[in-house]
């Protein structure tokens, strides 16, 4: 993404770069300054046509002002039947078009003004069907401010060239609609949910429209943002810069640079308040900074452009799987940056600039928010981890006594509330400290972890287990009566039984005690539950354990 920008800046950065006149279909002379006061009448009437000169472009701009040009079409120039004049000028350049012959001093109606690339336009006058081909044309330009040094003479189809704008303007107006949005729903998801990398998210991409928008030439000639017109290239170049800055902050985040590259975290940090100096820097441009800006701003982008790339891959090694996206994203970007270069080379890029750019830009939006999402999913998933670990007893892996209280409390309100009753069973593993003693803590251990299977495969999806303390679990039974909670108690007792623990010397046989409190028998709830069923597994002990008894009543 800073790569592409850094190529964008190498062909739209300098602000001083002058196009010479392109003749295309006509021979070019300019009325010398000194009768540049001559009138209309006097120009188009064919009076002065010995005195026009050929015409230097660089040299006439060099020497300011007005001036008359007279376009005389080239022989055997092939024309369209609906032939326009069409000019590609700077936006500066304020043109007055005239016919000459029979229709002399009449002015060209000028039928459409296209947006271009680089604050450019193409003015489109309507030609008369019935003219004579080789009639002359004659052009007043005045130049006021500044813009793109461009002045070249065409005579395409007007109906096509329309149609070309139009197409044009689509392209770039989808494309700065989808970015806006994006950036707007990432603003609004942040409100709901805050984290800073939905501002830098927004903030990149709502740059990176502006930036297309401007560059395309399309914004100048929009409601509200043309406003920036007199801007000229600060309008494009500010927003690239600007961009860079937020793409640096943006990286920093989706890579998780400040966990694992704290380092690489600082410098990120002060490149992006690098590219805000840059631009405003735009703004003190002038002949003697201007080589200087440019080459500093080309370097900054080239630097964070490479540098970003090494980050976002190793991280991506790292297993981050944002990092993977965002490293599609900027490939994406980065192909049809250096093929849009190498066609802008060769004079053929207009399709690339209206078309390949912002759709790649879109397509790369896209990716970097399933990146985003997927930054999100790793964080919750750390999160939902986290909050398990909190939760669970870590050596069985079942509720600690915390949580299961939490939970016993919770499923009492809902059977309150519901009228239905609620079952707690109290199982307490026999002999677990002759275990301890005579086998070692290790078997006593592996004794607990083997436990818990036996009573999970009684239980069903509604029930809950705990880890009440030392040797002892409870269970919770919900909708569960005294009958059903003591069949469960008893296949799970069943089920201990035939337990054999190996490994530690001759296989240890288990058995568990199991007391049985429930709410419709009791008429209690809670933690007084877990009392009563507590006080039953002493009875099952003294009974000889490896035994269920279900809480009673206490006798009035």
């Amino acid at each position: 993404m800073l790569f592409r920008l850094f190529i964008i800046s190498l062909l739209y950065l300098p602000a001083a770069a002058v196009a010479a006149a392109d003749a295309g279909s006509f021979a070019i002379t300019i009325l010398p300054f000194s009768a540049g006061d001559a009138t209309v009448e006097a120009v188009t009437s064919g009076r002065l046509d010995r005195e026009f000169t050929n015409f230097d472009f660089k040299a006439t701009r060099e020497r300011g002002g007005s001036f008359w040009l007279r376009l005389e079409p080239k022989a055997g120039a092939d024309a369209p039947a609906d032939v326009a004049l069409a000019v590609r000028k700077g936006r500066h350049f304020d043109l007055r078009a005239y016919d000459s012959g029979t229709r002399a001093g009449q002015p060209l109606t000028l039928a459409a003004t296209l947006p271009e690339y680089r604050a450019e336009q193409t003015a489109l006058y309507a030609l008369p069907a019935w003219r004579p081909s080789g009639d002359a044309i004659y052009v007043h330009v005045d130049a006021s401010g500044i813009g793109a040094e461009r002045l070249d003479f065409s005579l395409p189809s007007l109906a096509d060239t329309i149609a070309r704008g139009r197409a044009q303007t689509r392209a770039v107006a989808a494309a700065f609609g989808a970015l806006l949005a994006m950036s707007v729903t990432a603003l609004l998801i942040c409100i709901i949910m805050p984290a800073r990398i939905f501002v830098w998210y927004a903030m990149l991409f709502s740059l990176q429209a502006l930036y297309i928008v401007y560059i395309s030439g399309q914004g100048f000639d929009w409601p509200i943002l043309d406003v920036a017109t007199p801007l000229a290239s600060h309008a494009w170049n500010v927003p690239a810069a600007l961009s860079g800055a937020a793409a640096c902050l943006f990286v920093r985040r989706i890579t998780d640079m400040r966990r694992f590259y704290p380092r690489h975290y600082v410098v990120f940090g002060w490149l992006a308040a690098a590219f805000v100096v840059l631009a405003f820097s735009n703004f003190v441009r002038g002949p003697a900074t201007n080589p200087l800006i440019t080459a500093t701003g080309n370097l900054i982008f080239l630097g964070a452009a490479l540098y970003t790339l090494v980050i976002a891959f190793f991280a991506w090694l790292r297993g981050s799987r944002p990092a993977g996206w965002f490293l599609v994203a900027w490939g994406l970007l980065e192909v049809m940056t250096i093929w849009t270069a190498a066609k802008s080379i060769a004079g053929v890029a207009e399709s690339l600039l209206f078309y390949g750019l912002p759709i790649s830009m879109v397509l790369a939006a896209i990716l970097v928010a399933l990146g985003v999402a997927d930054r999100l999913r790793e964080q919750r998933v750390a999160l939902s981890e986290a909050e398990r670990r909190a939760q669970t007893d870590p050596l069985t892996g079942v509720l600690n006594r915390r949580s299961m209280i939490e939970r016993l409390h919770a499923a009492c309100d809902r059977a309150k509330a519901r009228g239905l009753p609620i079952a707690l069973l109290f199982i307490d593993l026999d002999h677990f400290k002759a275990i301890n003693d005579t086998r070692g803590h290790l078997a006593g251990d592996a004794c607990l972890r083997a436990l818990i299977g036996p009573i999970q495969k009684e239980l069903r999806m509604s029930d809950v287990i705990g880890r009440y303390g030392g040797e002892e679990f409870v269970v919770i039974l919900s909708s569960a009566d005294a009958r059903v909670a003591q069949g469960i108690a008893q296949r799970i007792r069943e089920r201990v039984e035939t337990l054999e623990v190996e490994g530690f010397g001759d296989p240890i046989r288990l058995t568990c005690s199991i007391g049985v409190a429930t709410s419709d028998a009791l008429g209690v709830w809670g933690e007084e539950l877990v009392a009563r069923a507590d006080a039953a597994v002493y009875v099952a002990k003294n009974a000889g354990r490896n035994q269920v008894f279900v809480a009673v009543p206490a006798a009035a």
